[in-house]
C-alpha cells in the first residue's frame, strides 16, 4: 500500500530529489566561454594532456604534484572555468580515493607511525606516502581529463582523434569509426546521468526505497538500472536513424566545415606542457 506520509517526507526533502554523486560528473560536458584555452586546436590539447597524465604517472614526488597542482589552478583560471564545476567531479569517485589510500597506506617499510589493533597492520611513513601520491594522482588525471572535455566541443574531439590516428589508416584501422564512438561514448555520458535523475525521482515518487543504509542504496539501483539499460538502446537506436537518415556510410570519406590547423600558440601550448612535465619528473 502505497504511503501519503512517507510520501510527503520525499517532497519535503530536497537531498532526496537529489541525484547521487554521479550528477556531479562533468566528463563529457562542453563549457562555452571564450579563451585561449577553447580557441586552441583539439590536437594540441589532446597532445598535452597525455604528456601531462604521462608525467603523473612517471614521477613520485611530492614537489611534483604541487607544482601539478599549481599548473592545474592556472588552467582552470586561463580556460575562466568555474571552480565548482572543476572540482564537484571529484564526488563520484570518493569511494575510490578512499578506497586505494587505505590499500597503500599500510604497504612498505620503514617507521612505524600507528598500529591497528585489530587487523594488525603497522602504518609506516612509507606506506603513508605513498597513498598519498597515489591518491592525489588519481584526483590529479580526473580533474585534467574534466576539463579537456570541458574546453573542447564533441566535434573537435572527433575532428582531433581522426587526424591524430589517419597514419593508422595504412594498416586498415578505422579511424573515422574509432573516433566517432570515441565522442559518441563520452557525449553519452551527461545524457544517461540526465535519463538516470529522471528515473530516480519518478521511482521516489512511486515510493521506491532508495535512501538508507549501503544495502537498501544498493537494492535501490535496481529499479533505476533496468529502466536506463531500456532508455540507452532507446537512445542509440533513435542516433543510428538519425545518422543514417543523414546519409552518414561507414568508410566513406568525410569533410569537415572547418578544417583544422595548428597555429603557434598550439605549438607554444605542447612545447611549454613537454617542457614543464619534464621538469616534474627530473624534480
Amino acid at each position: 500500500m502505497f504511503e501519503i506520509p512517507r510520501f510527503f517526507r520525499i517532497l519535503k526533502n530536497k537531498n532526496s530529489w537529489q541525484m547521487s554523486p554521479l550528477k556531479d560528473i562533468t566528463l563529457g560536458q562542453y563549457f562555452p566561454a571564450d579563451s585561449i584555452l577553447h580557441r586552441l586546436d583539439p590536437r594540441a590539447k589532446l597532445i598535452s594532456l597525455l604528456i601531462i597524465m604521462t608525467a603523473m604517472v612517471a614521477t613520485n614526488s611530492f614537489w611534483a604534484y604541487g607544482f601539478l597542482t599549481v599548473f592545474l589552478i592556472v588552467i582552470i583560471f586561463s580556460a575562466r572555468l568555474p571552480f565548482q564545476l572543476v572540482s564537484k567531479n571529484l564526488r563520484p569517485f570518493l569511494w575510490l580515493f578512499f578506497l586505494t589510500f587505505l590499500l597503500n597506506i599500510g604497504y612498505g617499510y620503514g617507521k612505524i607511525l600507528f598500529q591497528v589493533p585489530i587487523i594488525n597492520i603497522s602504518i609506516t611513513d612509507t606506506g603513508l606516502i605513498r597513498a598519498t601520491i597515489y591518491t592525489a594522482r588519481i584526483i590529479l588525471l580526473i580533474l585534467y581529463a574534466g576539463i579537456f572535455t570541458l574546453v573542447t566541443a564533441p566535434i573537435e574531439i572527433t575532428d582531433g582523434l581522426s587526424r591524430l590516428l589517419t597514419p593508422l589508416k595504412k594498416i586498415g584501422v578505422p579511424v573515422a569509426e574509432f573516433s566517432m564512438m570515441t565522442t559518441i561514448a563520452i557525449r553519452f555520458i551527461p545524457l544517461l546521468l540526465d535519463e538516470a535523475d529522471r528515473i530516480r525521482k519518478a521511482q521516489l515518487a512511486r515510493g521506491a526505497q532508495i535512501e538508507g543504509n549501503l544495502i537498501q542504496r544498493i537494492k535501490g539501483l535496481i529499479p533505476i538500472i533496468l529502466p536506463l539499460f531500456l532508455s540507452a538502446f532507446r537512445k542509440a537506436d533513435d542516433l543510428a536513424l538519425a545518422m543514417e537518415s543523414r546519409c552518414y556510410r561507414i568508410g566513406e570519406e568525410r569533410t569537415c566545415f572547418k578544417e583544422l590547423k595548428l597555429g603557434f600558440a598550439d605549438y607554444v601550448a605542447m612545447v611549454g606542457t613537454l617542457v614543464f612535465s619534464i621538469g616534474c619528473v627530473l624534480v
